[in-house]
């Protein structure tokens, strides 16, 4: 884990206080924000920074969320630019106090950030949107080059620290965007209490649901008001869990525990 120090990491951080944009790298507690800024990457968070979930692993605040600011998608496509990014990531927190999710505002800052942008390749990491075919379909037809969206744990674990997701409606969710020719990815994270055999049925149902870009990480407990995490996943099993999905047949797989789902995503956007 790299300090969090350095030209381009206080470049990153200025543009982003400057901008008053958002970013899951400092909203989520992320290890590798020193690693990432430092590369000049960062993971940005449109539509707030106030989670209307309140899951027991995120960080994120939970509560009642502002408006959406209408000028977050040009400063947010301003900032790539001024960063010279090549390839960014866009995620955003669960908005399930609008009609749509937040999916036409997502589909309005990938719009904003190509038009400005036309070089830079697009991850966008969504929310479920409630598993509602036209907000996912808003997102597919906004034309990203990756589409990822987080199983987060293994389907028994689900419903003790996911509080509104269902496992079942993140499945749909993937297969309804590999479905429709766009280029997949999920993530999920280990030391929550699963097993082995959960493990490689989460990594076959992904499989299955069109994903073929994976991340594996450790879960951390990000403050003491969240989940304990149950056990520290060795580094050797974080390779076997890496065999086990390449030989089920995803193209790119990501597994360490310090593997969070936008660790390296630029690498990701040649898999496949």
């Amino acid at each position: 884990m790299q300090r969090a120090s350095g030209e381009n990491y206080s470049k990153v951080k200025r543009l982003v206080e400057k901008n008053h944009l958002n970013t899951i790298c400092t909203s989520g507690n992320c290890p590798n924000i020193g690693e990432c800024w430092n590369a000049g990457t960062a993971t940005f968070l449109i539509l707030g920074d106030i989670c209307t979930r309140a899951c027991k692993f995120c960080a994120t605040k939970t509560g009642k969320p502002l408006p959406p600011d209408p000028n977050e998608p040009i400063l947010l496509a301003g900032s790539i630019k001024s960063l010279q990014l090549k390839h960014c990531v866009i995620t955003s927190v669960d908005r399930d106090d609008l009609p749509d999710r937040g999916s036409g505002f997502w589909a309005g800052t990938i719009t904003a950030v190509k038009k400005i942008n036309p070089g830079t390749t697009i991850e966008a990491l969504i929310p479920d949107f409630d598993g509602i075919a036209e907000n996912i379909m808003r997102i597919i037809n906004a034309g990203p080059d990756i589409i990822s969206h987080n199983i987060e744990t293994v389907r028994r674990l689900t419903p003790l620290i996911r509080t509104k997701a269902k496992y079942q409606t993140s499945l749909e969710v993937l297969k309804s965007i590999s479905g429709n020719g766009m280029r997949t990815k999920s993530g999920f994270m280990v030391g929550l209490g699963e097993n082995d055999t959960e493990v490689s049925e989460t990594i076959n149902d992904l499989f299955l649901a069109g994903c073929r870009i994976l991340t594996v990480g450790q879960y951390l407990q990000p403050t003491l008001n969240h989940m304990k995490a149950v056990s520290f996943v060795p580094p050797e099993k974080f390779l076997e869990y890496k065999n086990r999905a390449v030989e089920t047949g995803f193209e790119f797989v990501e597994s360490h525990p310090l593997v969070r789902s936008s660790f390296h995503a630029e690498k990701h956007i040649a898999a496949g």
